[in-house]
């Protein structure tokens, strides 16, 4: 599975409209029965650990939208008992938030003990190395972009975050997608337009900057920008918690 360009959201085989549907009717029993099949179909695209993280932000996103308990979905990932359940309760034990990830990676746990299969890419989940961070914005200060890097391996990604300081510093979008060339373009862009900044941060300054915008709330517009601030919340929080803390003493930078 590969990425789309840089400047566009990571796709996923299964979007989160489908979940959505998937998930917007029945009991709690008949949804995470239903995840469950869904599982069957997704997990031959799934091939890295970050295909699986955004597959379980995907499904976060719909178990939010539709009040599941996280109790009941990792209860009923672990009477499945399959490789398919295993799978979804490493991924939602990587992004989950808390109480559904510490629920899963104990099911998870559970299941792997009785020597369920698991994917290859499974060891690696929510462990990438952290990379370069920056942020990128209009000289006025209405916007900017803050981008973090992360590495699986020679693979690395980032995940930007457009923050709207005019919405009282909420976060507006959020993509996920290959690094390639993203840092070099963006500083093209600035050195070309004068109304535009750029500055390298560190990723203490990237994660203070995050758990800003992250208090401050949500505020898209379009509705590609509602898809994506829903289906990316997940991975957003656990890559902002895998960054390191800002030494005590050292306020961060800027806003």
């Amino acid at each position: 599975m590969s990425a789309d360009p840089p400047d566009e959201p990571f796709a996923f085989p299964v979007d989160d409209v489908e979940l959505e549907s998937v998930f917007g009717a029945g009991s709690p029993a008949e949804i995470c029965a239903a995840v469950l099949t869904e599982a069957r179909i997704v997990l031959p695209e799934v091939v890295t650990a970050l295909d699986g993280e955004l597959w379980g932000s995907d499904i976060v996103a719909a178990l939010r939208s539709a009040r599941i308990p996280a109790a009941t979905v990792a209860a009923a990932a672990e009477r499945s008992g399959t490789p398919e359940a295993l799978a979804m309760l490493r991924v939602l034990g990587a992004v989950g938030p808390a109480g559904l990830g510490e629920e899963a990676a104990a099911a998870a746990g559970r299941l792997a003990a009785q020597g369920i299969s698991e994917p290859g890419w499974a060891a690696a989940l929510g462990s990438p190395a952290v990379g370069e961070c920056w942020r990128y914005g209009d000289a006025l200060g209405a916007h900017e972009a803050v981008t973090m890097s992360f590495r699986y391996g020679r693979e690395a990604h980032v995940v930007s975050v457009l923050i709207d300081y005019a919405e009282g510093g909420a976060i507006r979008d959020i993509w996920v997608g290959a690094m390639a060339d993203v840092l070099a373009r963006t500083r093209a862009l600035s050195a070309a337009d004068p109304g535009m900044t750029f500055e390298m941060i560190t990723p203490q300054d990237a994660r203070a900057r995050m758990h800003r915008a992250i208090a401050a709330g949500e505020c898209p517009r379009q509705p590609e920008e509602i898809s994506n601030v829903a289906s990316r919340w997940a991975i957003l929080r656990a890559r902002v918690g895998q960054l390191p803390a800002q030494a005590r003493g050292r306020p961060p930078r800027g806003r």
